[in-house]
Parts: C-alpha cells; structure tokens; sequence
C-alpha cells in the first residue's frame, strides 16, 4: 500500500505540483491534503520543493517553505506556526541502524516550534526537535535539539547567541 501511494504521489509530484505556477501555492496545499497532510491556512511551499511522503507531515498556519527545500520525512515532520524553511534545506527524519548488520531504516521524527527559521542550505537531522524562535543559520547541521530563543550555526550547529525580537543584529 505505502508503495502504491508513494508512487501515487510522485506522478502527482510531476505533474501537477512542479508545474503550477508559484502563485498557487493554495494548489500545492490542497494536494498535500489529499495525500493526507495536515496544511495550516496561509501555508505556501515552492513548487520546487520536495515532499517524501505528505501523510509525515504537519504543517501550522503562515509557514513558507522555500525553493528546492527537501522534507525527507520517512518519520514525521512537524512544523510550528509562522516558520520558515528557506531555500535548500534538508529536514532528514530518517537514518539507518549502522550497528546492526543489516542496517534496517529507522525512523525518527523532527519537531519544528512556533516562528522558527531553519536559513539556506542548513540540515536538520533525524530526531531533532527546535524550540519555539530557533534560528539556524545558513548551511548548519542540527543533529542535537536545540533550546526554544537559541540562534545556532555551524557543522555541527552550536549556539551563537540568545534570540530577541525587535534586536536586527545586523548593520548597515
């Protein structure tokens, strides 16, 4: 049956998803939902964007998720209210058992909080769970959950500083 509908899902992929012009990002939604996602309102996702298996995946209201964004969510995908998955990231909620000789999947969900921004290019591993406010900077690999207000970067991420808002920490 999984084979069926993820076969299902990437004609539909193919077809009807990549090929939608990027303001119908509603059609985008309607059809996670029929393949059984749960999409907020106000949710809009690329039409280059990649989805593994849309019956994994939560999605709250006003998320965006940006250009060739890849969700491997072999194990769910949750992500918060007002969070931004921007271009190239990789959410990964799937590894393999390398201890055991015949390496079997295991799947372990990620965990995306409130008004979240995971930056270009960033990777976000199996079994991850954000807090509300996280940001991850550009090209970081969170493989270790990361506290609710923490900025982070790096290979593997670490905490950079407290996140406030109103505070721009960038000048001119």
């Amino acid at each position: 049956m999984t084979y069926l509908r993820r076969a299902a899902w990437r004609l539909v992929w193919l077809t009807l998803w990549q090929v939608a012009h990027w303001r119908l990002t509603g059609l985008r939604s309607a059809l996670l939902r029929c393949f059984g996602a749960r999409v907020g309102r106000g949710t809009a996702l690329r039409a280059s964007s990649w989805i593994e298996m849309p019956w994994q995946l939560t999605l709250g209201d006003r998320c965006l998720i940006g250009d060739k964004v890849r969700l491997y969510n072999l194990g769910p995908i949750t992500i918060g209210d007002d969070s931004v998955i921007s271009q190239w990231a990789h959410l990964c909620a799937g590894t393999h058992d390398y201890a055991d000789p015949a390496f079997p999947l295991v799947r372990m969900p990620i965990q995306i909080g409130r008004q979240v921004w995971v930056a270009a290019d960033a990777f976000v591993g199996p079994g991850v769970t954000l807090g509300e406010g996280v940001v991850v900077g550009a090209r970081a690999v969170v493989v270790k959950d990361v506290a609710a207000w923490t900025i982070v970067g790096g290979n593997p991420a670490r905490p950079i500083k407290r996140r406030t808002l109103g505070e721009l920490s960038l000048k001119p």
